[in-house]
């Protein structure tokens, strides 16, 4: 038996011919393909939120609309907002520091309508609480009432930053004592078109750990979280309100309340005794989504978390710093993505250089190839075998011309976050962009973007095509269709992401072409 199974028995070479087919499928070439699927799956999954659906329940009751024609209205300003304060409520919060458009002058205004607000209040016991109708007296920004019992309220509203205080002190004249617990709630309509990549709708603080509900789940469901301290709001992409209260025992919430949603806060029940004044003190940050301003609301802990960054959120926050720092001293967003692009491109010369030179390597390497694929068409293990010893010689690998585009797809994904949170970078100008955080109107970018690709793709492409059947050749056939797929998927990209990548493409021709003209000397 051992006569029929040596080394050139017609097993053996049936089944090394099995292998060689098994191994020219599993050619390191195809990887290619699934790093660009995984790339495009990436992108298209960039904007969905993959978690497990809830069953739908009841649509909460719509918020009872109460008659305040006869609450006055007071303004309330400070360094960086306006705001319309009247009775409980606070709307219309206006930052100056932002307009609401590139070519306006009008602010932006969050809870800009009569629906839209944010209350803070007390819920009662043994006595009477001001409510959302009560008519209080102001003086030089003092609210003051006083119930029917002899309990006086005296508010205060003061603002630090973009973070406003209300501080409401209670004095209990009357002859038995009376328990009050705060409450803070949120009402407003929702944003669902600000939701590009970036999470909106309910946030929520408690017990240490953030939580995100977007519209979509909150149109589904009511949530509910008990916490010794926290806050909860609503965000947008690029702004966001949030409440806290200054007392322990809250429970906090987010639901739909008809054509609104609604975030509250209720705390546990303050005991005031006959005679005695207590304070309870809560809070409003109303303004940007920006790391840095959020940090400084110190009266709010850990509001910076709200911030999304997303996956490669340890790169996107130093890009992030490098744009602003960079925007700081040429003034302009756009020269500064080109800066950055350069510098990141630089960072990365000694790899890329490695790799183009493999490429190059692989470019000289075809006519040997081709010679290795005719001369043992019919032997696939013997093929396979030249062709390991082929690079090997060369010291290249057919993986190393992928190796530019792999590294770039987290920087890319990075990039992308810091543009779409980038609040400065709201409204940029450069050229005839009038907006570097939304798709350039006409296209302009991502066909230039198109065109240094199929450049680069040209430069880096074997002059001399391989065989038809061949996994490289299918390979090359594929991506000449990438520059194509890529221009009409980064249509509709921030103009700053598309024009990152096109001055990064034209910095790979330029070093493709140094590394070139080395090679020939």
């Amino acid at each position: 038996m051992v006569k029929y199974l040596d080394k050139n028995s017609g097993f053996n070479m049936w089944n090394a011919s099995r292998n060689a087919a098994a191994t020219e499928k599993k050619s390191p070439f195809s990887g290619l393909l699934w790093w660009v699927l995984i790339f495009v799956a990436s992108w298209w999954l960039i904007g969905t939120w993959m978690t497990p659906k809830t069953q739908p329940v009841a649509t909460e009751e719509a918020t009872v609309v109460e008659d305040l024609s006869a609450v006055p209205e007071t303004h309330f300003t400070s360094d960086k907002i306006d705001a319309v304060v009247r009775g409980l409520r606070i709307n219309n919060v206006q930052l100056r520091d932002f307009k609401a458009s590139a070519d306006g002058d009008a602010p932006v205004a969050l809870l800009p309508d009569d629906g839209d607000f944010v209350e803070f209040g007390l819920v009662a016991a043994g006595t009477a609480a001001p409510t959302a109708t009560t008519v209080w007296k102001s003086n030089d920004g003092v609210y003051t009432w006083r119930n029917g019992d002899g309990v006086e309220f005296r508010r205060t509203v003061s603002g630090d930053g973009y973070v406003l205080t209300v501080t409401d002190e209670i004095n209990n004249k009357s002859a038995r004592p009376a328990t009050f617990a705060p409450y803070a709630r949120i009402v407003r309509g929702t944003d669902n078109k600000s939701s590009a990549g970036v999470y909106t709708g309910a946030v929520a603080y408690a017990n240490n750990d953030f939580d995100h509900r977007d519209w979509r789940k909150l149109d589904k469901k009511s949530y509910a979280y008990t916490t010794t301290n926290g806050y909860v709001g609503f965000a947008d992409q690029y702004w966001e309100t949030v409440a806290s209260i200054d007392s322990p025992d809250q429970t906090l919430r987010v639901k739909k309340a008809g054509d609104k949603y609604q975030s509250d806060a209720a705390a546990g029940a303050v005991s005031v005794a006959p005679g005695e004044t207590k304070t309870i003190t809560a809070h409003i940050y109303a303004g940007p989504r920006d790391g840095g301003i959020l940090s400084s609301a110190t009266k709010i802990p850990h509001l910076a978390k709200t911030v999304d960054y997303g996956w490669f959120g340890f790169l996107a926050r130093p890009m992030l710093w490098l744009l602003n720092m960079l925007n700081a001293i040429v003034m302009n967003y756009g020269i500064a993505i080109i800066i950055m692009t350069l510098l990141l491109r630089l960072a990365m010369w000694p790899l890329t250089r490695k790799s183009y030179t493999s490429m190059i390597a692989m470019q000289k390497m075809q006519p040997e190839m081709q010679r290795i694929q005719k001369l043992y068409a019919n032997d696939k293990m013997r093929m396979q075998m030249e062709m390991m010893r082929l690079y090997q010689t060369h010291k290249t690998s057919p993986m190393s011309g992928c190796l530019p585009m792999l590294i770039q797809i987290p920087i890319f994904f990075a990039l992308y976050k810091a543009l779409l949170i980038s609040v400065p970078m709201r409204g940029a100008h450069f050229l005839w962009i009038r907006d570097l955080a939304v798709m350039d109107p006409y296209f302009i970018l991502p066909v230039l973007m198109g065109l240094t690709m199929f450049w680069q793709q040209r430069l880096q492409t074997a002059s001399t095509p391989t065989a038809g059947s061949d996994a490289m050749a299918q390979t090359q056939k594929f991506m000449k269709w990438m520059p194509v797929l890529f221009t009409v998927m980064f249509a509709w990209m921030p103009a700053g992401l598309v024009l990152y990548w096109t001055v990064s493409n034209l910095f790979g021709i330029g070093q493709m072409y140094i590394i070139k003209m080395k090679d020939k000397k």
